[in-house]
């Protein structure tokens, strides 16, 4: 393994440990301030602090598994999938890794991702509707792009990103829940009839906070471990199958390609080699929205990978 490829590997490896840290403020912000809210009790941040510190080590050791029932991805059958099997064992040998463990998602839209903790604990999942649009070529090409995910130990860093963006979700639908449903609302127009105070302020904050600014804090951290991450993929994809041409096909029937994986949310977008965000195009919000996008324009990947081999600009 190259130098540069062993200072990445610790460079990410460092910023697993930073974003582990943020998670577990973020989450321990956002449960104080709903549980205080909840119940105006300042001694609920132990609480806070032990479930925050609970929920981050459960991150770290499931997220994974979380990640592939989120997007319900199931072991692929290694006779069914004998192709799929033979392209990982292909790459995780040219990257000098252990085969990560193969799943499947039954879903027309093409598609990929890889997840876990480290390569010894690693999977790649690829949806039905890649294997049925992409050639071997192409096929090979995406899954080097997820070898290399995981042996630049992105997927550590990525999974934890999406499992923190879901436990934020969670606990602001919680939140709202028992905020609108479980009395609070009558507590607060309690205190608006007499004239406000504390606790309507409290409770207004929280509100803004848990469901409106936490999540969007949380989008944004996903994003920003996520983005810079992609074309490097790309390009060690091209070390790996010695071809560029591969990934770039693939990456240009992707973006081709207009159908979107149905059973995915913003906590799990990133994780795919093409996020289902991208689909979304041409709305108001677009500039916005831009902020929050975890991927560079396939565009953009596509234009680097052909300039490897000599190609015009790509043409949308």
């Amino acid at each position: 393994m190259s130098t540069d490829f062993r200072e990445l590997q610790k460079k990410n490896k460092r910023s697993t440990r930073w974003l582990l840290l943020a998670s577990f403020l973020l989450v321990f912000i956002v449960s104080f301030v709903a549980g205080l809210a909840l119940t105006g009790f300042l001694g609920f941040g132990i609480f806070a602090l032990l479930f925050s510190g609970a929920l981050t080590f459960f991150q770290y050791r499931k997220s994974a598994s979380l990640a592939l029932r989120a997007t319900g991805a199931v072991p692929a059958d290694r006779d069914e999938y004998a192709q799929l099997h033979n392209l990982v064992e292909e790459m995780a040998l040219a990257s000098g890794l252990p085969k990560p463990d193969v799943y499947i998602v039954v879903d027309p839209a093409p598609n990929a991702f890889a997840t876990g903790r480290d390569p010894e604990n690693a999977a790649i999942a690829a949806t039905t509707g890649l294997l049925e649009k992409l050639d071997r070529n192409e096929l090979q090409g995406v899954i080097a792009h997820e070898m290399a995910h995981i042996r630049n130990y992105d997927i550590r860093v990525m999974t934890v990103a999406a499992a923190t963006a879901g436990a934020i979700a969670i606990i602001a639908d919680l939140f709202w829940r028992i905020a609108f449903f479980g009395g609070l609302g009558g507590r607060s127009r309690s205190n608006n009839n007499r004239g406000g105070g504390p606790q309507a302020i409290i409770i207004l904050f929280a509100f803004i906070f848990v469901t409106v600014l936490a999540p969007i804090g949380a989008s944004l951290l996903k994003a920003a471990v996520s983005r810079s991450r992609e074309e490097l993929a790309d390009a060690t994809a091209v070390e790996l199958t010695r071809n560029p041409s591969g990934i770039r096909l693939a990456l240009e029937k992707l973006d081709q390609d207009v159908t979107v994986v149905r059973k995915t949310s913003h906590a799990t977008s990133h994780l795919w080699i093409e996020s289902p965000d991208d689909h979304v195009k041409g709305h108001k919000g677009k500039k916005i929205n831009d902020m929050f996008n975890t991927h560079p324009p396939l565009s953009e990947r596509i234009n680097l990978l052909r300039k490897m081999e000599g190609l015009p600009p790509y043409q949308t």
